[in-house]
């Protein structure tokens, strides 16, 4: 019945997403050319504000704990679990005050409204997955970025995401460069619970009635530790807290 109940609901979700993509296309471009930076984060955090708020005519709920453990005017490097494409715009509308960037893949980089412009001149980078000639240099660019501008950058070291919950191993890499590029930031684990369940039936229909949960974890200062410790911490961090 539940199932039933989620293809009206999803076509009407589906509608106000791409309705907030294409009205926000060019507030962003406005922004960004006449007004700069400030403004251009403003109008991607209302963005994703209607892009979180989109997502409750599926009864969808979000609960963020312990946001006021997130330092302040230091790098931080988010370290989190990824069940989804919802865990984003809870990411970019809960933790604005961070001003949160991403390490995103290249396809999504071309030809989608809104998304596609915030990712080439909002401060993430995008990369090729395949390339590392290509994605190292430019995860070294946004741990730069973000250490030369005191904001904070998202990555998911498991690499994709998980369509089931269970997590995946976290990969060293990224994580790594990130903090030998951003030395003087804080690497925050968080535990992303619940998102999967947005796409149990794939894109469509949608689940309804999820109760999303982001747990941030008290922050670790890169330079308090040997990489490898910091690496297992983070990793134990996010995933004791991730619901079976």
């Amino acid at each position: 019945m539940k199932k039933i109940i989620s293809y009206p609901l999803s076509v009407l979700y589906y509608f106000l997403f791409f309705s907030s993509l294409l009205i926000f296309h060019p507030i962003q471009w406005i922004c960004f050319n006449l007004f700069g930076y400030d403004a251009h984060k403003k109008s991607v955090d209302l963005l994703n504000f209607f892009l979180v708020a989109n997502t409750y005519v599926l009864g969808t709920t979000y609960k963020f704990e312990n946001l006021d453990l997130l330092p302040q005017n230091v790098p931080i490097i988010i370290a989190a679990n990824h069940q989804s494409l919802y865990d984003i715009p809870a990411i970019i509308w809960f933790m604005r005050k961070v001003h949160p960037k991403f390490i995103s893949k290249k396809e999504l980089a071309k030809g989608i409204p809104s998304i596609s412009y915030n990712l080439n001149h909002g401060g993430s980078v995008v990369i090729d997955r395949k390339d590392p000639k290509q994605s190292l240099p430019a995860i070294r660019k946004i741990a730069e970025y973000v250490e030369g501008n005191k904001r904070s950058v998202v990555i998911f070291p498991e690499g994709t995401r998980s369509k089931t919950g269970e997590p995946r191993r976290f990969a060293e890499t990224g994580l790594k460069i990130l903090c030998k590029y951003a030395p003087s930031a804080y690497v925050v684990p968080l535990t992303i619970n619940n998102s999967w369940k947005m796409a149990k039936w794939g894109s469509f229909p949608l689940g309804l009635g999820n109760k999303l949960v982001f747990t941030v974890h008290p922050p670790i200062e890169v330079k308090s530790m040997p990489f490898s410790d910091l690496f297992e911490t983070t990793e134990k961090e996010v995933k004791e807290s991730i619901i079976k």
